[in-house]
């Protein structure tokens, strides 16, 4: 490899002289190296020319990708969703009484599994960079249908907590799988629907959730419990649909079902991203990058504090509305409101997130009705049970800002190891907030568990304190390249969009909002 840094036209080599943001000079010229670059430019230059694409041929295009990997994305964020929850449903069915757990063992199978989920995140970002992604998450999703379908057999909590940990370790894998995978294939503006579509699964698993534990709660068998039944047979449809992901989902549009002239036009679509499609070279610069960027932090706090409530309403939404008299039939049916809100969260805040590029005031107003809902369980007299039922609901709106921060990252972290390193810190910090968020409900605040409704309040107030802040950095930080594109300093790397540079290296790259 060249060490030769020369900007002359047609002689350069990008790992040689990366152009950096505070480079004085621009940077000019062809990229010539393609050892190091993405596998798209590599395609691109042995696939040779195709027709130019029209507006029409795009409108089918992306109608084509659709249908050929959004239904099972869906189906992986929604069984990852349901298959977690399932334990908060078998609760109310009778696990704890069934398998001798207490309240203060059961509180700490939530814990478990989001420590091992939590540990695992860089395992998994390694073999999604070094592994064909699609196939990797189908594997993963077939592992953790075979641990839930073993669930069904656990009779104490050691097996429950051997369960919990193994199903940490393999669900871990499917959130930063399928925001790589979205971003191999859709353009920025286009992404945050995408993604709202596929995380549509957590709204629909709690609907379809609270049905399934409702239908099985009328099950009736010396052989099986029916939180067994419900478990074993959730775990078969997730193994059959983990086997499906390995054969139907492509990993990268290079090696799709798509014709020749369509996947030419698929790679070519999304150079403006300038976020490239796919390396399988785990480049340890970018890595250090990542953990030197302000913008990982800020996203990584803003992560944390969105998801103590999401945790704690997820894990003890259940058990908040049984305290309110019900019986455990209606307890299930009373959460499918709670999908609703989570599910018009999503479409709107993910819509409006594309069509006006902007995702952190999207962020801000969906953490609005989450402060509204701690309060209204916070302080509303316990008499007045449909009060604190809409607070509950309300606070559902807060996990639909996982979406656009799952988005924010897809569109503006350049390079492959870059943003295979967040996807890892992101999770991560969502596993953080779903620890801290249940430990809240202490047992010495019950049943009121005030500590952890006013928790609410606050995570979700600072949350949109730091949205504002990380908002402010990207527009100043436009500005500052804006201003050296006006002064000269900003030159154009012919093939850049695809050279696997990162955000800080690539100055031509611009930050969405």
């Amino acid at each position: 490899m060249s060490s030769n840094p020369s900007n002359e036209k047609n002689d350069l080599d990008v790992e040689a002289s990366p152009r950096r943001v505070n480079d004085p000079e621009p940077v000019v010229g062809e990229l010539k190296d393609v050892s190091h670059a993405d596998a798209a430019l590599d395609f691109l230059r042995s696939e040779g020319e195709v027709r130019p694409m029209t507006a029409e041929d795009e409108k089918r295009l992306v109608r084509k990708i659709d249908w050929m990997i959004m239904p099972l994305m869906w189906c992986c964020y929604y069984l990852q969703y349901l298959d977690k929850t399932l334990i908060n449903y078998a609760n109310v069915m009778g696990l704890q009484k069934d398998a001798h757990v207490t309240p203060a063992q059961f509180s700490n199978l939530a814990l478990i599994f989001y420590v091992t989920y939590l540990a695992f995140e860089f395992p998994h970002g390694y073999g999604m960079q070094r592994l064909p992604t699609a196939k990797y998450l189908g594997t993963m999703v077939s592992c953790w249908g075979v641990i839930v379908a073993v669930t069904s057999a656990c009779k104490n909590y050691g097996a429950l907590v051997t369960t919990r940990v193994l199903l940490g370790c393999f669900e871990s894998a499917v959130a930063p799988s399928l925001i790589l995978i979205t971003s191999m294939w859709y353009k920025r503006n286009e992404q945050p629907p995408r993604v709202g579509i596929w995380y549509l699964g957590t709204g629909t698993g709690t609907i379809i959730g609270s049905l399934i534990s409702y239908g099985f709660q009328h099950y009736k068998s010396h052989t099986f419990t029916s939180w067994q039944i419900m478990f074993l047979i959730v775990g078969l449809v997730t193994i059959c649909v983990g086997i499906l992901v390995v054969f139907l989902l492509p990993d990268n549009p290079m090696k799709s079902r798509l014709t020749h002239e369509e996947k030419v036009w698929a790679v070519e679509r999304l150079r403006e991203n300038m976020t490239g499609i796919e390396n399988k070279q785990l480049k340890l610069p970018q890595v250090l990058e990542c953990f030197r960027d302000p913008q990982t932090w800020l996203l990584s706090l803003i992560t944390i504090s969105s998801n103590v409530p999401n945790g704690a309403i997820s894990s003890f939404q259940a058990t908040l509305i049984k305290s309110f008299g019900y019986t455990s039939e209606t307890t299930a049916l009373l959460q499918i409101p709670s999908g609703a809100v989570s599910i018009i969260a999503i479409l709107s805040a993910t819509y409006l997130a594309g069509r006006y590029n902007q995702r952190g005031i999207q962020i801000v107003l969906l953490l609005i009705p989450g402060m509204l809902g701690g309060a209204l369980m916070a302080f509303l007299p316990a008499h007045n049970k449909v009060g604190k039922l809409v607070g509950i609901y309300l606070t559902n709106a807060i996990g639909s800002s996982l979406p656009l921060l799952y988005s924010w990252v897809s569109a503006n972290y350049g390079g492959h190891s870059k943003k295979v390193t967040m996807n890892a810190i992101l999770l991560m910090s969502f596993c953080i907030g779903n620890i801290i968020g249940p430990l809240s409900f202490t047992a010495t605040s019950a049943p009121d568990y005030n500590p952890a409704k006013i928790t609410i309040i606050i995570t979700c107030a600072f949350a949109a304190v730091v949205t504002v802040v990380l908002q402010l950095y990207y527009v100043r930080e436009n500005k500052r390249r804006d201003r050296l594109a006006g002064e000269g300093k900003q030159g154009h790397l012919k093939d850049v969009e695809f050279a696997d540079m990162t955000d800080r290296e690539n100055s031509e790259f611009r930050y969405k909002l």
